[in-house]
């Protein structure tokens, strides 16, 4: 009985942990096209961001070049990037999971 226990705590502390997955786009994130970025968090839409923001940019795509330059602010700027990212933040939380 002992094990059975166990591992139904296990399987209920697992499925606690197990979040589904939402999407937000480049545009909704303040970048100018609708390339979606999926993620478990918030955080993880935003690095995504970034990221396509850097390579979009580094091949020469233009149309992201304010959308890079807004990111880096912030990142160089956090305290008054907070509002940015608080409200990027409650758009994430908002979403319907996949």
């Amino acid at each position: 009985m002992d094990g059975a226990l166990s591992l139904l705590r296990l399987g209920c502390r697992l499925s606690r942990k197990v979040s589904l997955m939402k999407t937000m786009t480049c545009e909704q994130l303040g970048g100018p096209c609708g390339l979606p970025h999926h993620g478990n968090t918030a955080d993880e839409v935003i690095k995504a961001q970034d990221r396509h923001l850097k390579e979009a940019v580094a091949g020469g795509d233009a149309t992201h070049q304010v959308a890079l330059k807004d990111m880096r602010g912030r990142w160089r700027h956090p305290i008054s990037g907070m509002g940015w990212y608080r409200q990027a933040k409650r758009d994430f939380a908002a979403l319907p999971e996949d």
